[in-house]
């Protein structure tokens, strides 16, 4: 058996430890990297460590830092609510509100999971409380979230745009952002119109029914008081209510306070902005200024940014650095091009493209979308410098066909989607999404192989 095929079988071996064993497939990155590079290339420390992504590590760890500092001194909360009363609370709105809020998370920095662990708690509330397909609402927020995902200096555009440059491909980084985001929006509309979101009644607003639901609850809440203080043990309810009266009026402040802004929000929002402006009006490292930022605004406010540093994603920054690092032993050793030669060697180009999209699809379903990106660009490299496919097209579809299937139970986006759903048939809805998930695996690739591949863009 060739070094070669060695090394891809050990990449194949990673994946399934990853999924079926919950091990971090960065770390079984590392492991495989200085397994075959020592054992199986005969590569030193040196020439293993070549291909570690120095200049994504910044990224991923100055982003998720700034965004860090966001959430906890509750940007991210006055986000939340300023959306919902951006629509004025009309219930047909909402399932938009929350896939618009989630790509504005994402585009702006935050990871997926971290963007979709913050919105679907909410939005499947909604779902419940108003009738809302959950699936609908779970579908919204998780598409929101990769619609966004692309953007110039959000995670998963960094990494693959990083990835193009360091393989000299011709890239276009609004055109892959718009890519992921008009596919997303598309299936996001056709799910809001197959599961009953035009059913919605447009003119009901939240606050009418919030106060109505209140109201109700606040008659139950006084008769009650009033039997009980009748009763035998009338002067301990008494005490209770006061009690559970100072608690609400607790909760009611910190709501208050979630919509409030104050000067360590308005900074942090003016660091978002100033981000946004830096990398793409003047060019400047999304990374090192994103870093700077959060330094600036730890220095000013050290109590509100104090775990900021523990809520990096460092999951992610060591899943993205173990698999380019295998990606770089792959290449020192020629499996990269060994690899682009055989698809190549299939002799239609297009359908060597179709079948990485594919691949990409049903492994990301279940595994890591940026481990997946992370292997198949390199891999699509050598048959893309052939200049029969568009470098750019192709580069799209991958990253479009890797990242919309996180709907999936499975992926993580899935999961916390059918973890966040309240007062719902677990088991029904793990179905449901299942069923989605593997109608977007079966559909979209074919779908962004047709609008980006076949007319050739880039």
């Amino acid at each position: 058996m060739s070094a070669e095929l060695i090394s891809i079988l050990v990449l194949v071996v990673v994946f399934v430890i990853a999924t079926t064993r919950s091990i971090n497939m960065g770390a079984l990155a590392f492991a495989a990297a200085f397994g075959v590079g020592e054992l199986v290339a005969d590569l030193d420390a040196e020439q293993i460590f070549a291909g570690f992504p120095g200049d994504l590590f910044v990224v991923l760890v100055g982003v998720t830092y700034l965004f860090a500092i966001a959430r906890a001194n509750g940007t991210t909360d006055w986000l939340v609510h300023a959306s919902i009363r951006l629509v004025g609370g009309r219930i047909v709105l909402i399932p938009w509100v929350m896939f618009v809020l989630t790509g504005a998370l994402t585009a702006i920095g935050a990871v997926s999971p971290a963007a979709v662990a913050i919105v679907a708690p909410l939005a499947l509330s909604f779902a419940v409380r108003y009738e809302i397909s959950p699936l609908l609402m779970g579908a919204m927020v998780v598409h929101g979230a990769q619609g966004g995902g692309f953007s110039p200096i959000s995670i998963y555009g960094s990494i693959v745009n990083g990835i193009v440059e360091r393989e000299n491909l011709p890239g276009n980084e609004v055109a892959l952002f718009l890519a992921s985001l008009v596919v997303n929006l598309v299936i996001a509309g056709v799910v809001f119109v197959l599961f009953g979101g035009l059913k919605l009644k447009g003119g009901a607003e939240v606050a009418q029914a919030e106060a109505k639901a209140k109201a109700g609850a606040e008659a139950r809440a006084k008769v009650g008081a009033d039997a009980s203080a009748t009763s035998r043990h009338g002067q301990e309810a008494a005490e209770q209510a006061d009690e559970e009266a100072a608690q609400k009026e607790a909760q009611k402040e910190a709501q208050e306070d979630d919509t409030r802004l104050n000067p360590a929000r308005i900074a942090t929002l003016t660091a978002l902005v100033a981000l946004v402006v830096a990398v793409l009006a003047f060019d400047l490292d999304a990374g090192l200024t994103s870093i700077t930022l959060a330094v600036l605004l730890s220095a000013c406010w050290p109590e509100d940014s104090r775990n900021a540093v523990s809520q990096i994603a460092w999951p992610t920054v060591l899943l993205i650095c173990g698999v380019l690092t295998y990606v770089g032993v792959l290449d020192e050793m020629g499996t990269i091009d060994w690899a682009g030669e055989g698809v190549s060697g299939i002799g239609i180009p297009l359908l060597s493209s179709v079948l990485l999209c594919y691949i990409g699809a049903v492994v990301s379903a279940f595994a890591s979308s940026v481990g997946i990106m992370g292997a198949l660009i390199p891999l699509a490299v050598p048959f893309l410098a052939q200049g029969e496919i568009g470098a750019v097209g192709m580069i799209a579809a991958l990253a479009v066909s890797a990242t919309v299937v996180d709907v999936s139970p499975f992926s993580t986006n899935g999961a916390l989607v059918l973890a966040a759903a309240p007062g719902v048939d677990r088991e029904r809805f793990f179905r449901q999404l299942m069923v989605y998930g593997g109608i977007v695996v079966a559909v979209v690739p074919a779908v962004v192989w047709l609008a980006l591949v076949v007319p050739g863009w880039g």
